[in-house]
């Protein structure tokens, strides 16, 4: 049997999506159907769009959702019909030599549906990371389903399939923040301002948040920064510095994925202190940097790939802390959105007006 829904499509590079009827077969061995209930708009989708990705059009956009399970494949006995679900796309595989380890967080060997969901023609799709949420159905591994509280608002929840996680675990899980420490993000649009959550959730006395706009550095401040520093109007290093002591942050999270910024995050970092990059660079970007500061500065430079996150660990316990009102998830959801409305979610995008525009079902 299969399932014709709408869905969201990128049929070519840089054109805008459209709104199609696609067909989604029921689940095969280890995949899960599981009914789209709200998917957030991250910047990674239009990545997609844009062919900054790959070049494997067409894509079926959304991949940041929260759903229900509605029917299972042969094997599975983690997730059932009916569970409340978070999408995520890195499904760890338990057998790679990351996850023997005892790292699944760096598993090497992620997972995601092996049947493929289609255009009416036939034409095969490719799901964003895997997933493929703009749609009112879709078809993934049933490792990439997360069962969590359906007290949970879909359209909160489904924020930690990728940019509030990401955000949050590059404070707690790859800068390893603790009780005390001070910190700065630089870049305080949805991953920064999760950073900043995240930080403070973690116990940070000090969390400098810092953007070009005003009204990200409001929001950073309502979302737990202690200070705010407009860098179009001073020198973030020398503030950071400033608001440390002389010293610099314990941690700075760089979330914009620029080479600028990234040395403005070296620069801004304490003796021994803790660089994470969590901002997507493209690919022609370089960084220089003299290798004797590398050396001499001593500390951590690190990368955060979906902020370290394990979803069956981190979705249930933020999720718990959510409905505990001690994180408010809520404060990212800028507006929901009908499924016909995400070309205009990308143009708010772009102008940097919006944390998330969620699409509700």
């Amino acid at each position: 049997m299969t399932h014709q829904v709408r869905a969201v499509v990128a049929r070519g590079k840089g054109a805008p999506v459209s709104l199609e009827t696609i067909v989604v077969p029921d689940p095969g061995p280890g995949e899960a159907l599981v009914k789209v209930e709200a998917c957030g708009v991250c910047h990674t989708d239009l990545h997609y769009r844009e062919g900054g990705i790959n070049d494997d059009f067409p894509f079926l956009l959304g991949h940041e959702a929260a759903g229900v399970v509605e029917s299972v494949g042969e094997g599975v006995t983690d997730v059932a019909p009916g569970d409340f679900v978070i999408l995520n796309w890195r499904a760890v595989c338990g057998q790679c030599r990351a996850c023997l380890r005892g790292r699944p967080w760096y598993c090497f060997a992620t997972h995601n549906a092996k049947q493929k969901m289609t255009l009416l023609d036939g034409t095969e799709l490719s799901p964003a990371l895997g997933i493929g949420a703009f749609a009112e159905k879709t078809l993934v591994a049933a490792g990439q389903c997360t069962k969590v509280d359906r007290a949970a608002s879909a359209a909160a929840a489904g924020l930690l399939g990728c940019g509030v996680m990401a955000g949050i675990g590059a404070a707690i899980n790859t800068g390893q923040v603790g009780r005390g420490d001070s910190v700065a993000v630089i870049g305080c649009g949805g991953v920064g301002a999760a950073a900043v959550v995240g930080s403070n959730l973690a116990g940070a006395s000090r969390i400098v948040a810092v953007d070009i706009d005003d009204a990200k550095l409001e929001t950073a401040r309502k979302l737990g920064a202690t200070h705010t520093v407009n860098a179009s109007e001073t020198d973030p290093v020398e503030a950071i510095r400033e608001l440390t002591g002389g010293f610099g942050a314990d941690v700075v999270i760089e979330a914009v994925g620029r080479p600028e910024t990234y040395v403005q995050a070296f620069h801004a970092r304490d003796l021994a202190g803790t660089v994470v990059l969590v901002g997507v660079p493209t690919p022609e970007m370089k960084l220089e940097l003299p290798l004797l500061d590398v050396f001499g500065r001593g500390g951590a430079l690190k990368s955060s790939w979906y902020g370290d996150c394990l979803p069956s660990r981190d979705f249930p316990m933020l999720i718990d802390l959510y409905l505990q009102g001690r994180l408010d998830l809520d404060a990212f959801v800028t507006e929901t959105i009908a499924l016909d409305e995400v070309e205009k979610a990308f143009e708010r995008m772009h102008r940097g007006d919006v944390l998330r525009s969620v699409v509700t079902f």
